[in-house]
Order: structure tokens, then sequence, then C-alpha cells
């Protein structure tokens, strides 16, 4: 990747977090912290790893990305509007009643959107479902899943994280948001999720960790090739809750909290934005 198209990835980033951090404070909705941390993994999906098309959505040879963090919504429908699936105009109706953008994702609100997700840890098995279909299908897609820490802990994850391999789902890649933290403290804290990557080897997956800011790290490892011997793949992306906004970094209150209008204005002076 070029300089010129990393400035290009990283300009999209800052104009999604400054969208997501204005969808808290107009909506006053939670898990604004969560929503930044995976900006970075969404942009190096949608810009570089996903064949994808935003005029044909519902293309049936596309790739997918199921958004299983389906808490951190407000990311996901920024970034599919900066992609170009939706006008931006749509994203005032996020967290509004009767709006077609609730705060956690529903199948067919917007284009772009695949299944309904936020229930932590479904996410995966829809992502095995959709690549054992495609295998079916004879549709060479690839499925990439976005999973949180919360996610990992939750036992579905881990029976797909078993059928995966023996499968072969080689078109199957398992993104960790792996911002350490959960609503209540710091993931270390509450379960033993540690150490991540080598679980996931255990489970027969080809497993990697990645600076998940690194957006030129973040590229090269979602567009790497299915691995060779089948194995699916699971990335282990180091983030920061609240990436990009220095007084919300690492600080879990807000995984609660939405700013006020001191707030947005120095958060998106902080990222460039007017």
């Amino acid at each position: 990747m070029t300089d010129a198209e990393l400035a290009v990835l990283d300009a999209a980033a800052r104009r999604i977090r400054g969208s997501v951090v204005g969808l808290s404070h107009r909506a006053r909705t939670a898990h604004l912290g969560s929503s930044l941390s995976c900006v970075d993994i969404l942009v190096a999906a949608y810009w570089k790893a996903l064949r994808i098309d935003p005029k044909r959505a519902d293309d049936p040879g596309r790739d997918r990305l199921v958004f299983s963090k389906g808490h951190a919504a407000m990311a996901l429908y920024s970034t599919l509007s900066e992609r170009g699936f939706f006008d931006a105009k749509l994203l005032e109706e996020y967290g509004v009643d009767g709006g077609r953008l609730p705060e956690h994702p529903s199948p067919g609100c917007l284009p772009g959107i695949e299944v309904a997700t936020g229930s932590l840890g479904h996410g995966l098995s829809w992502g095995v479902g959709m690549s054992l279909a495609s295998r079916l299908q004879e549709r060479a897609c690839r499925v990439f899943v976005v999973l949180s820490d919360g996610d990992c802990e939750e036992g579905s994850t881990w029976e797909a994280a078993m059928f995966a391999p023996i499968h072969k789902l080689s078109g199957l890649t398992a993104i960790v948001d792996f911002n350490k933290w959960q609503a209540t403290g710091r993931s270390r804290e509450i379960m033993a999720l540690e150490p991540l990557s080598r679980k996931w080897e255990s489970f027969g997956w080809a497993a990697r960790e990645v600076d998940g800011h690194d957006l030129r790290a973040l590229t090269d490892a979602l567009c790497a090739p299915p691995d060779a011997a089948g194995r699916p793949t699971a990335i282990v992306a180091h983030t920061i809750k609240g990436k990009g906004v220095s007084f919300m970094e690492d600080d879990n209150n807000w995984h609660y909290r939405s700013p006020n209008a001191d707030e947005l204005a120095k958060a998106r002076a902080e990222l460039g934005l007017p």
C-alpha cells in the first residue's frame, strides 16, 4: 500500500470517528468507546479486503462482514455511509424512535447490514454458516467476522471455532477487536482470555496478532490469501477503547457516557474536523 493510499484510509477513519462521536452526542447512546476502537478494522476491511460493490449490496457473490459486536453499531453505520452504501443523511435516524438505524443493527435496515447482531456470541456462528453455504453454492466468497472481548467469552463462539477447522473453512476470518475492556471492568479481571491468539491456535485456526490501529498492518493481515492448509484465520487486533480522542482513550467511563456539546467540539478538533 502506498503512502497516498494510506493517507486516504487515515482520513476516512478520522471522518468515521467524528461521525461516531456525533451520533453518540445526538442520540445520547452508549458504547462510544467500543465503537471508536474498531474503526480502523472496519476501514481496512471495507476499503481493502472485502470484494464489494456499495451499489450492489445484495450481490450473491459478494464477500461478507458480520459485525458480531453489534453494540458498536455507530461505527458500522458510519463506515457504510462513508463507503457509499447509503446517504449520510440517513445517519440522522440513528437511535430515533421509528428511525431506520437502531442501536443494534437489524437485517435489512440499511444496505450492507448482513444480520442482526449485538447479543454477543452469535456472530461467529453466522460467519461459519455463511462460509459453509458459499462452499456448497460453489461461490468463492470470503467471510469476515468482527468480534469483541465479550464475544470471546461466550460458549457459542467456541463451538463455532471448533466447527470451522474440521470443515476447512479457509475462507473464514475472525478479527477480534481486543481492546481489553468490558462493560464492568478489564477483561482480564473478568475472564481468562489471554493468551488469546494461542487459544485460537489450539482450536485449529491460523492465528496472528496485529496492532489494531496500524492501517497498513491491518490491511496486510486482512488481504492475505486464505491459509494453504485449509484452516480458518483468526486475527487478534490489539486496540484501545476510545481510540482517536485523547480524553476517551482507555477510559471505560465512555462505555456508557455520551459526550456533551463541549466534549463533541473538543473531540472533533482533535480529529482535525470542523
